[in-house]
């Protein structure tokens, strides 16, 4: 009972440090999802220094001359992909 109590008591915090806190959690893990859900996951064997390394190229592309061409690019194939998986 008492780590029920404890529980609720946590969910129902509403400080402002540990709102933004739960905030960024949930954000986190969202787009921890998101690299789930492209198979990054299985397509590297879990390998986080891959996932990484895929993530780090991808900013270096945003951050280059092209930056709108890529990311209209790639806004149009996530959102194609979201259409996709919600038919599944």
């Amino acid at each position: 009972m008492r780590n029920r109590r404890c529980a609720r008591i946590a969910r129902d915090d509403k400080r402002g440090w540990v709102v933004k806190r739960r905030e960024r959690t949930r954000k986190l893990i969202e787009l921890g999802g998101l690299v789930a859900k492209a198979g990054l996951v299985e397509l590297t064997d879990d390998d986080r220094a891959v996932i990484f390394g895929l993530l780090v190229e991808g900013a270096a592309k945003l951050r280059g001359e092209h930056r709108e061409e890529v990311q209209t690019l790639w806004r149009r194939r996530g959102k194609r992909a979201f259409d996709e998986s919600s038919i599944d």
